[in-house]
């Protein structure tokens, strides 16, 4: 038996009037899911618990079994391995956006028009900064408008507040040291003259001259958040017994399975957007599935989770459509044990993540089947595995896999 966790990231929503009140996952046409649903058991699952809003980082952790109260240190350790960077004990690490500024550092665009190439043109000069002989700058592009910022050096710490402004028409926050020390406010002051020097570094850039003349936003300022520490965390097939693989399209999924020692498969394409090569990603994890090498695949598509931070209702919807035929063919086999999940609900009502529980259903041999017969989060809530938390997701998989230990005499 193989065991799978299949992420349709930020897939749960709430009801939509342009959808006759149903959520963008009731809306789509989803026969395969709808099939696994009615030979399977549903439920519905609060992955960190009721009404905590998780992030996808968060999410995931739980979901493998880690406990993110205990792990987590903040996104940017994981983004930063997941874009190949050697992360060493005492590196700060932080998530980036390419974003775009106007002459007062005004932000009007976040994701810097969703750049999707030649930002390893811009990531090449940022990469020659100075600040202080005593930091090294180490940055590097990510997927679409992403990138990654390691600070190394004596004398830094995570204990400081984000750049970003979180919306189009503010300035980038001035960072703040979050306790007395010294490391924390020395850190902080680095990190501002960071975001400064990336403006007079890219206003600028060949790049950014270039995207101005097409009608493009140009990618002149970077702005770091979600600052963390390099965790310790303990390796997946240490913890469990069970050879992991992750199929996934971003830095930050392949980040944590990357700190979990599991085995990343880069999948030609994938955008984590709406706009990715399904049919890449779709060979790619059938083909992970099938291979003898791993006892466990998490996988992660995330353009549904877009979808909703833009608020776009019918992308979300046709999105989730696009993933049905990757369930036909993993209906078709007979040995694996397949969780169905969103780690979080993004509503498009709200454009961010909210605590509101996702539909989740349980396909394997010898299953309890429950009445259900619709991927829905109205009818999922109906259904036998009632209301779990992520952190019961890696015991009910191995238990199905015959591989979790007895516990008692």
């Amino acid at each position: 038996m193989k065991g799978i966790i299949f992420v349709i990231d930020g897939m749960g929503d709430r009801p939509m009037k342009e959808l006759g009140d149903k959520t963008p996952l009731e809306s789509a046409n989803t026969p395969s899911m709808d099939k696994m649903v009615t030979e399977g058991i549903t439920g519905i699952m609060d992955t960190i618990r009721p009404g905590v809003r998780p992030g996808s980082d968060t999410a995931h952790l739980t979901l493998l079994g880690y406990d993110p109260y205990e792990v987590y240190t903040g996104r940017g350790p994981f983004e930063a391995a997941g874009v190949d960077l050697d992360v060493e004990p005492g590196d700060i690490a932080f998530r980036c956006n390419f974003a775009t500024a106007d002459d007062d550092l005004t932000i009007t665009d976040r994701r810097a028009g969703r750049i999707n190439s030649r930002t390893d043109e811009i990531a090449d000069t940022i990469n020659q900064m100075k600040i202080d002989d005593n930091v090294e700058v180490i940055f590097k592009e990510s997927d679409a408008h992403r990138g990654v910022l390691v600070l190394r050096g004596e004398g830094l710490s995570d204990k400081i507040s984000d750049a970003d402004p979180k919306h189009e028409g503010n300035k980038p926050k001035i960072v703040k040291p979050l306790d007395d020390s010294d490391e924390a406010k020395y850190t902080a002051d680095v990190v501002n003259q960071f975001v400064n020097k990336s403006y007079e570094m890219l206003k600028d850039h060949p790049v950014n001259i270039e995207r101005i003349e097409n009608g493009e936003h140009p990618a002149n300022i970077i702005l770091p958040r979600g600052v963390g520490a390099v965790p310790q965390i303990t390796p997946f097939e240490e913890k469990y017994g069970l050879k992991g693989a992750c199929v996934a399209e971003t830095g930050l999924i392949q980040g944590i399975a990357k700190l979990a020692g599991m085995d990343i498969i880069h999948v030609p394409g994938a955008t984590g957007g709406i706009d990715t090569d399904i049919d890449s990603v779709h060979k790619y994890i059938i083909d992970t599935v099938k291979s003898d090498k791993y006892d466990f695949i998490l996988i992660n598509v995330d353009g549904a989770d877009e979808a909703g931070h833009d608020g776009d209702t019918i992308g979300k919807r046709d999105f989730i459509e696009k993933i049905d035929p990757i369930m036909k063919d993993l209906d078709a086999m007979d040995d694996i044990v397949l969780f169905v999940t969103a780690d979080h609900s993004t509503p498009v009502s709200i454009m961010d993540h909210s605590g509101d529980p996702v539909p989740v259903f349980l396909k394997a041999p010898g299953l309890r089947v429950d009445d259900v017969t619709e991927y829905g989060e109205r009818a999922a809530a109906k259904g036998g595995l009632c209301r779990i938390r992520g952190s019961d997701v890696i015991y009910i998989i191995r238990d199905l896999m015959n591989v979790m230990p007895k516990f008692g005499a």
